[in-house]
């Protein structure tokens, strides 16, 4: 069992070596495609400084978008698990979830949060 054990790990550690060799040795890199391969942050020069200010629209975009991909995430389990609950107690938590959803659409909209432009 564990010789078997150890065959196996062996295995898995030399297709591991061989892949990342095929990988670094087919891979092109050159020094024209220096433009390419430097990251892209949002607009942001990297090799600027790393102090410089951002826009506070996008931050609030972003928790935004977190806030309701959370409540879309627990909403999307809700028809895969409905025959293990009444369609009741389904109902009243979509309901409820949806509700949350609507009432902080509602209160970034009032805010002013979701306009881009002024």
């Amino acid at each position: 069992m564990i010789i078997m054990l150890m065959i196996f790990l062996a295995t898995i550690f030399a297709l591991s070596a061989v892949v990342m060799l095929l990988s670094s040795v087919l891979a092109k890199k050159t020094i024209s495609d220096r433009e390419k391969n430097s990251p892209f942050e949002c607009g942001f020069d990297p090799k600027g400084s790393a102090r410089l200010p951002f826009s506070l629209r996008f931050f609030l975009i972003a928790v935004i978008f977190l806030i309701f991909d959370v409540e879309i995430t627990l909403l999307l389990p809700i028809p895969a698990i409905l025959h293990l609950s009444t369609i009741s107690s389904w109902l009243v938590t979509a309901t409820f979830f949806i509700f949350i959803l609507l009432l902080g659409l509602y209160h970034e909209w009032n805010q002013g949060a979701l306009e881009w432009a002024e």
